[in-house]
């Protein structure tokens, strides 16, 4: 089986773990301990948070300025139109950014946000 690990540096673990849980993100660990945290979004994807200075450590350049630059956009598909735009929502309620109203291009729908840290994520539907 394949496993996807998404690595993301983030200013504060405890914030950054509290926003991904209330997007229904888990966690095994209860409490934090050291530099890095790991979430399920699925049962074949990670969420890996590290503290900045960790995360600089291990890939041994500088962290991007999200408020000025993009290095990645995380996509994740919800199974509905109406799990997109919930998801979304919730993520404004827990501090991130709504990038606005949802599009449809065919038979995709999908909004975007970015989370405390200024990543920016979509999730997405595709409909028959």
């Amino acid at each position: 089986m394949t496993m996807t690990f998404i690595n993301l540096p983030v200013r504060d673990l405890t914030t950054a773990a509290e926003f991904y849980r209330s997007l229904g993100f888990t966690s095994e660990q209860a409490e934090l301990d050291g530099d890095s945290l790991a979430l399920t979004i699925s049962d074949s994807t990670r969420l890996m948070l590290h503290l900045r200075s960790a995360f600089e450590e291990y890939t041994g350049v500088a962290v991007t300025d999200t408020q000025t630059s993009r290095e990645v956009i995380v996509g994740l598909t919800a199974e509905s139109r109406e799990q997109v735009d919930e998801l979304v929502d919730r993520a404004a309620v827990a501090g991130g950014e709504s990038l606005g109203p949802g599009t449809t291009d065919g038979r995709l729908y999908m909004r975007g946000f970015r989370d405390l840290d200024g990543h920016q994520w979509s999730f997405l539907h595709m409909h028959a």
